[in-house]
């Protein structure tokens, strides 16, 4: 009863898969962008729950940034500081703000989270609460 629940659950944020269904490589940072710092963390995007993510997220002082990021379709996702993927981890979490599922590059500011006491940059469907993907930092 419980798998159908949870199939239940993945269903109502999933997307059409009409379009190109392969992943592509996370684009490399563009020369005009500054050198990463010490403190700067990274992490590669990995799909969870049957759901495709991909891109790289990268946290610095400023904000997080994804590049080359493309995930499933969903009607309400949004980009987490976190430190798991749990949704116990995303509750407790810092959310940042609504994530477009098709588009390459997008930033965040950090409205005040201390990123050093964040582990997991997460893309988490809101309405199904549902884990998407996640990028461990390091």
């Amino acid at each position: 009863m419980a798998l159908i629940a949870i199939s239940f659950t993945l269903t109502a944020c999933g997307g059409s898969d009409s379009g190109d269904s392969t992943s592509k490589a996370a684009a490399s940072m563009s020369a005009s962008q500054p050198a990463m710092k010490a403190a700067d963390k990274t992490g590669m995007f990995a799909g969870l729950n049957g759901k495709k993510v991909s891109g790289t997220a990268q946290v610095s002082g400023s904000g997080v940034m994804l590049s080359g990021f493309s995930s499933d379709e969903g009607p309400d996702l949004h980009v987490y500081l976190t430190n798991g993927t749990d949704e116990a981890a995303v509750s407790a979490g810092k959310q940042l703000g609504a994530v477009k599922f098709d588009q390459k590059s997008q930033t965040f500011a950090l409205n005040g989270a201390d990123t050093s006491a964040y582990s997991t940059v997460v893309i988490h469907c809101d309405k199904a609460k549902a884990v998407f993907g996640a990028a461990k930092l390091s």
